[in-house]
């Protein structure tokens, strides 16, 4: 009988290695790869692209994970024209559904008209959120005037403390779980703050005119990765988890199950919180250490659900919804265009969601969007759907939930590099920090960081 026998892991060299093939990652793997440097992109994931994650529903592509770009995204947008990838606008016509304490009423715009009380009580909000906004040091908030006491509370917090009335409170929590994927209670004002600045203010976030959610790539987010990856060829391998980067004064060495890489600098993109799953040598300083208990992912769920025609449309509706109640917090028209399939993307709250059978999950969906569009609702001929909490290499979406004084305290380790180890992803952004646009602008920084001490950018 003979004895199995482990394979030794191979040796690669490369002059900087990339942790991860989001698009912070490959974005910095062909800059450095226009510059001559030769690289080498490890994925944990079976798959490229990070949070960006496509599906299919009734035949059409659709978005699991990132899925909008605003016109002022400019850095995202020229990597997918680049690229051959088309946007698509938001269908956004018609009148919105809201469903709120029990009711059903129809608004148009971003707000929802509930009340003369409810739209001046929303107005003030914003008002004392913009003035906060206004003293945020987008790119070092823990350097901020009022960092400390501002990091000293949580969002949901600060919503009691200005009387915030149950309509702008619903709101702000569509915002939170969208954005962090948590309530407000469970993330620091400072680092709601630092994101809602980040993309261009409470407006910017939440409209689709002018706004983030304005256009879609008719290809899906992660067929722009999947090309870009293409480009890169073998350079990036999937499936391989990084487990160890050990460095001295010459280089590094990444270690993962099947190959052990030598270079001279390495380029991390893993979230904060995935940095703990990787064993350093020597080992990350304290406050990084801090950084990656602390920076908690949050978690978010998506359905998709299909019908032979967008009904809704013929009704005057949107297809976009409000709820403060259910599984689904806010719907969205995804169709490819009138003629069908009619598709309608949800979000779904991961606590009364992920823990079921896909036909409970499937089942729930449906029964609120029957309260929201009617009976043609309950008759899908597809669905799909995509819990990210659930993920079994690097769980969790969109964004970290970073609770009360982690920010102030630790938010400084973000792109600090650890010596030869440098860092990029989208929580390490400043400006558009929770976007693809900010996961694609840092790869070009983290990229430009690595040339600068390789001596090949000036």
């Amino acid at each position: 009988m003979s004895k199995s026998v482990e394979r030794e892991p191979n040796t690669v060299s490369a002059d900087v290695v990339i942790v991860g093939a989001g698009f912070a990652g490959l974005t910095a793997a062909e800059r450095l790869a226009d510059l001559g440097v030769s690289v080498r992109v490890v994925e944990g994931r079976d798959r490229i692209g990070g949070r960006s994650y496509s599906g299919e529903v009734a035949g059409v592509k659709v978005d699991l994970g990132a899925t909008w770009v605003s016109r002022r995204h400019t850095e995202i947008r020229n990597l997918a024209s680049r690229l051959g990838c088309t946007t698509t606008s938001q269908f956004a016509k018609g009148l919105n559904v809201l469903w709120m304490g029990g009711e059903r009423s129809t608004y148009q715009g971003t707000i929802p008209e509930i009340s003369t009380e409810a739209v001046e009580d929303m107005g003030r909000v914003q008002g004392i959120l913009h003035e906060l906004l206004s003293t945020v040091d987008v790119e070092a908030v823990w350097e901020s005037p009022e960092a400390d006491r501002l990091d000293a509370i949580s969002f949901g917090e600060w919503l009691d403390q200005n009387d915030a009335q149950p309509g702008t409170r619903a709101l702000m929590t569509i915002l939170s779980k969208v954005q962090w994927g948590c309530s407000p209670g469970d993330v620091s004002l400072l680092h709601a703050l630092r994101y809602i600045r980040a993309a261009g203010g409470v407006s910017h976030m939440l409209d689709v005119e002018d706004g983030q959610q304005e256009e879609r790539y008719a290809e899906t987010t992660q067929e722009i990765a999947m090309r870009l990856a293409g480009k890169l060829g073998d350079r990036v391998v999937v499936g391989t988890p990084v487990r160890r980067i050990a460095q001295d004064g010459s280089g590094v060495t990444v270690s993962t199950d099947s190959e052990v890489i030598n270079a001279r600098y390495a380029i991390v993109t893993a979230a904060p919180a995935h940095r703990a799953d990787i064993e350093f040598e020597p080992a990350l300083p304290e406050k990084g250490e801090w950084l990656a208990k602390t920076w908690r992912m949050g978690a978010l769920s998506k359905a998709f659900v299909a019908y032979e025609k967008p009904f809704w449309r013929s009704s005057g509706l949107s297809g976009e919804a409000l709820t403060d109640t259910g599984t689904v917090f806010i719907t969205f028209d995804v169709s490819p265009d009138d003629s069908g399939p009619g598709i309608l993307m949800a979000f779904c709250d991961p606590r009364v969601y992920d823990n079921f059978s896909p036909e409970a999950r499937r089942d729930r969906v449906v029964r609120q969007l029957v309260d929201l569009y009617g009976p043609q609702a309950g008759a899908p001929i597809d669905y799909v759907d995509h819990c990210w909490g659930t993920e079994p290499f690097a769980p969790g979406g969109p964004n970290p939930a970073v609770p009360p004084y982690a920010s102030g305290s630790y938010g400084s380790a973000l792109a600090e590099p650890h010596g030869r180890v440098h860092w990029a992803g989208v929580e390490t952004a400043g400006e558009w920090a929770g976007t693809m646009n900010g996961a694609v602008l840092t790869g070009q920084r983290a990229a430009e960081q690595v040339a600068r001490q390789l001596g090949v950018f000036k």
